[in-house]
């Protein structure tokens, strides 16, 4: 079925002058453009979304996991954020996992229920009203649609179709005794069946009464323990109950006039800005976009960036984790010089910041007043474990696998931590006058940073417009651990001779990735305010108008209106 995906469309990006909507979903876009219309702004509006999304992509996304939040409000021109992210369970220890087997050389497996950290998505939606919300629409009133939209029914889109039989077997699996909830007769729906999730509608009925005690305590709280430990997990009601958000403050740094921002650890946001303070020491325009320079810098830059993050990355609430020193721009100075020009890295070592000076779903909403919301939700992998608590209609994640099982390591699993975090979301302002530019991600594990920046510089450095930078060809960099190697994955699109000069300098270039195996590549959705993208300067705008993008490696869109 890979080859079976064929991209054909042309679009042009979507211009409005109201708020907009952008997310892998169109039925989750129509959902948060009407909560704009009601009088919603775009904190009320991203959590419609992501409940949407729960019913209709329920494969990457739910209640049953974690998300992160940025916000942009426009009346002090100021980002806030939130880390809407879970804990180890307080019996979960490298000890315990060791007296049963597990450890760095035997991790546990994907779908084993110790991968269950608390959900952190409940709280984060609730809060995100509370904090950054209109206050003109109540949560009740928030999640009405999805709720409509699990009980009525949708039919299911192509992509989702796909990756939902893609991971049937977890829902399917013997020890799953609730996993069937998520599918029908046994099955996973097909590409334009009608799916109903009625208990989904239930969970969401009482999160709407009870708020998010209602989630945290009671019938969930417990249908999520029951189904955990009779899995062998140790998730009990007081990791649930004594769970809180975090409001963090971003991080940013700043690239060519741009100030890009991101949620700091544990989430891999720093991924993305350590890599374009390493390219800032190149001609990146000079060189082409995807041509075999380009790539090859590119390539290198995040090789450097994931090998600090993979050391480094932590709960700061845990471990000192050097963050201001890893953005900062000489240190991007010293690691920029280790790139050769000609050859490959086959390095893996983190640098040392102290020596120096100073499946998941993206979506973002805008309203007409100006504000933004940059929002992400994720299970991790597709489902997540898969386990499904009774009645309840949804997956829980498995974001425990992002914890390291090596002791000593500073993002080592530990009772009451939180793992290093794949999810980003992605803000934009101008530095000299804190205006908005953008709202953007890229879901996709591993892919997220690697697609913030290849997003950013296809507008900042090669002139793009929103729909187009997200539609060309991407790359994806890996670490193998099992033959010790970094990859390259190059997306169908890029030039044969690219691909043949990047073999040439040493890389282990994968090419080309097509049909559904582009997911590799994650799925991007972005909104920018004006066009600071056409001639490259940061100009004020008089009037605003929304430029926005869609993914087309998702089933989803963007929609808007005027005023």
């Amino acid at each position: 079925m890979a080859s079976t995906l064929e991209f054909i469309s042309r679009r042009s990006p979507i211009v409005c002058t109201g708020g907009c909507v952008a997310s892998s979903q169109p039925l989750a876009t129509a959902i948060g453009l009407d909560v704009l219309k009601r009088g919603g702004n775009a904190a009320d509006a991203a959590v419609a979304v992501a409940a949407a999304l729960n019913v209709t992509e329920p494969t990457s996304t739910g209640i049953g996991g974690d998300c992160f939040c940025l916000f942009y409000r426009a009346e002090d021109k100021k980002v806030y954020g939130l880390n809407g992210s879970g804990r180890c369970p307080r019996a979960l220890s490298l000890q315990v996992l060791k007296e049963q087997g597990f450890d760095e050389e035997n991790p546990i497996p994907p779908t084993h229920s110790h991968n269950i950290t608390v959900p952190g998505a409940a709280a984060a939606w609730a809060d995100t009203i509370h904090l950054f919300g209109s206050k003109k629409l109540t949560l009740a009133e928030i999640l009405q649609p999805a709720i409509d939209l699990a009980e009525c029914g949708f039919p299911v889109s192509e992509v989702t179709a796909f990756l939902w039989n893609d991971v049937a077997y977890k829902l399917q699996a013997a020890h799953n005794k609730y996993g069937t909830e998520l599918l029908i007769d046994g099955a996973a729906p097909q590409h334009g069946q009608i799916f109903r999730n009625p208990s989904l509608a239930n969970t969401f009925k009482t999160v709407s009464k009870d708020g998010k005690k209602g989630f945290y305590e009671g019938r969930i709280a417990q249908a999520i323990v029951q189904v955990v430990q009779r899995s062998g997990g140790v998730l009990d009601l007081e990791d649930l109950s004594s769970h809180a958000t975090e409001i963090v403050q971003p991080v940013c740094t700043i690239y060519k006039g741009i100030k890009v921002w991101e949620v700091p650890p544990p989430s891999q946001g720093i991924v993305a800005l350590m890599a374009l303070n390493i390219l800032e020491n190149f001609h990146i325009e000079e060189m082409g976009h995807n041509s075999a320079d380009y790539i090859h810098i590119l390539t290198e830059a995040v090789k450097l960036s994931v090998s600090d993050a993979s050391w480094y990355c932590a709960d700061p609430a845990v471990v000192p984790v050097p963050t201001e020193e890893l953005i900062s721009k000489a240190y991007a100075t010293g690691r920029s010089k280790y790139i050769n020009l000609q050859r490959a890295s086959e390095d893996t070592s983190h640098g040392s910041p102290l020596n120096t000076g100073k499946d998941t779903v993206y979506f973002a909403v805008v309203d007409s007043n100006g504000n933004a919301c940059s929002f992400i939700n994720s299970n991790y992998e597709n489902f997540g474990t898969g386990l499904v608590p009774e009645g309840c209609g949804f997956a829980l994640q498995n974001r425990g696998k992002g914890f390291s099982l090596s002791p000593g390591h500073p993002n080592c699993l530990s009772p009451g931590k939180r793992p290093f975090h794949t999810i980003i979301p992605a803000l934009a302002t101008a530095v000299d006058t804190d205006d908005l530019l953008c709202a953007f991600g890229v879901m996709g594990g591993f892919m997220q940073p690697q697609g913030h920046v290849q997003v950013l510089l296809n507008m900042a450095e090669f002139g793009m417009n929103p729909q187009i930078a997200v539609d060309v060809p991407r790359i994806l960099v890996e670490y193998d651990k099992q033959d010790q190697k970094w990859h390259l994955h190059l997306e169908e699109g890029i030039a044969s001779d690219v691909a043949e000069a990047l073999k040439a300098r040493g890389h282990v270039v994968h090419w080309p990735v097509s049909g559904h195996n582009r997911k590799l590549f994650g799925r991007g959705q972005i909104i920018t305010s004006g066009h600071w993208w056409k001639t490259r300067d940061i100009p004020i705008h008089s009037s605003r108008v929304w430029w926005a993008g869609s993914d087309p490696r998702a089933d989803g869109c963007a929609m808007g209106y005027c005023v």
